[in-house]
């Protein structure tokens, strides 16, 4: 099964600023939605609630560590392990890892894949994306944009 990292991160690794992201790139959303749309989307409680609401044709898996939270129309792990384990009952989907920050640093060891719009931006925030090492992931393609880049990335072959 392909574990993918989506993200839209700052030159300076921020991805996120008081539970918001500190842009808008409308191409971005519809990009992220073109892509997760039928698969299956992982996400920390708190990215779920600051999008506000479920987003629909995605198989939703939500971690938290709250045992009594729930949400309707998804599924809820307590650990990103767990998360993935219950992605993988559909593997004919792909896996997206759609944050926050720590839910992407608890994945990184599963990641198979990193899709990442590189905001061509330094903006102040208090979330940052674990830094994409050129000795762990090789750029395989790039879509340049005004401001922004659509980045896909492998894993370095060892």
């Amino acid at each position: 099964m392909r574990i993918v990292a989506i993200a839209a991160v700052a030159d300076n690794g921020i991805i996120g600023s008081d539970r918001d992201i500190p842009w808008h790139i409308s191409e971005d959303f519809k990009r992220f939605k073109a892509v997760t749309t039928g698969n299956t989307l992982v996400m920390g409680r708190r990215t779920h609630q600051s999008i506000g609401r479920v987003l629909p044709d995605r198989r939703i898996i939500i971690v938290t560590r709250n045992p009594d939270w729930s949400d309707d129309g998804i599924e809820v792990a307590h650990s990103v392990e767990e998360a993935i384990m219950l992605a993988e009952e559909t593997p004919e989907r792909v896996c997206y890892i759609g944050g926050g920050g720590e839910i992407y640093r608890a994945a990184w060891p599963y990641l198979t894949e990193l899709d990442i719009t590189h905001v061509h931006q330094s903006p102040e925030g208090d979330v940052t994306f674990p830094l994409i090492s050129r000795s762990q992931w090789t750029e395989v393609s790039r879509e340049l944009r005004s401001g922004f880049d659509f980045v896909s990335y492998l894993p370095t072959p060892s």
